[in-house]
């Protein structure tokens, strides 16, 4: 059975950077005891997690802030979490069919919490549109397996959206994915040829190289205009190419002017 100090030996021996510690999740649609119970063994699981830690010094044990929907049950337990004092907090127990408007209050919600000097990373979290609005609402580190699922059904992620390489329209279409990525994929292989082999293993390998590239150079792009006091204008340029038509859903345009930035109308 794997308890907390059973998880701890083994990100100690593999040398892990970042640590998880051992949290009781539930899906984000449950409600009643079984959330407040699974808060409350989380946090005990922490500590026991923090005590079982042999290498605090060179590994960082990130906390896990649960709660489920409970404004009141993950309130407590990102307090808790915070008194543990650990070198980063993650909030989990999101993404997980709960509909856009509760994720990004409950996200709002941690984050208002959280130390603004520590990393905090918001679990499974892999949309564009998310990531940018969660590092809006102050949300740091993210990980989410969709860049390479979302390649394994044959989709390739740019700014507006996906492109569905399955499909016949790519059947002569021998620009790359995208013609700014410098990912290996963009760089030697067109949009027909990735069409052609796309029932063949390697073409998700290929869309996985490009997707993922997708990903950290967004991110590279929000950390820039970040640095260069410029994120609510790239904030507004991303999201009009999304939108191209400017019909923002309204939990996107909430969620943004919660932290005043407001969408072009």
């Amino acid at each position: 059975m794997l308890t907390p100090e059973k998880s701890i030996e083994i990100q100690n021996s593999i040398g892990a950077d970042i640590m998880m510690q051992l949290d009781d999740v539930v899906h984000s649609l449950t409600t009643g005891p079984r959330v407040e119970e699974a808060m409350h063994r989380s946090i005990r699981w922490l500590d026991r997690c923090i005590k079982a830690n042999k290498r605090p010094d060179k590994q960082n044990l990130f906390a896990i802030v649960q709660g489920g929907l409970d404004a009141k049950l993950r309130t407590y337990c990102v307090k808790e979490m915070i008194k543990r004092d650990t070198p980063g907090y993650a909030i989990g127990g999101l993404s997980g069919g709960e509909d856009k408007d509760h994720f990004w209050r409950m996200v709002t919600l941690s984050t208002d919490h959280l130390p603004k000097g520590k990393p905090r990373y918001c679990m499974g979290v892999g949309y564009a549109i998310d990531l940018v609005m969660c590092c809006a609402l102050g949300v740091d580190m993210f990980d989410c397996v969709f860049p390479t699922r979302t390649a394994r059904f044959g989709c390739a992620l740019i700014d507006s959206g996906q492109l569905n390489l399955k499909s016949i329209t790519y059947t002569c279409d021998y620009e790359p994915i995208d013609a700014e990525c410098p990912c290996f994929t963009c760089q030697n292989h067109s949009r027909a040829y990735l069409h052609c082999i796309i029932h063949e293993a390697v073409s998700a390998q290929l869309i996985s190289i490009h997707n993922i590239s997708f990903q950290m150079r967004l991110m590279e792009r929000i950390r820039q205009s970040i640095t260069e006091d410029k994120f609510p204008e790239f904030i507004r340029s991303f999201m009009r190419t999304v939108y191209p038509k400017k019909n923002y859903p309204s939990w996107l345009t909430e969620a943004l002017e919660s932290v005043n930035v407001t969408l072009d109308t």
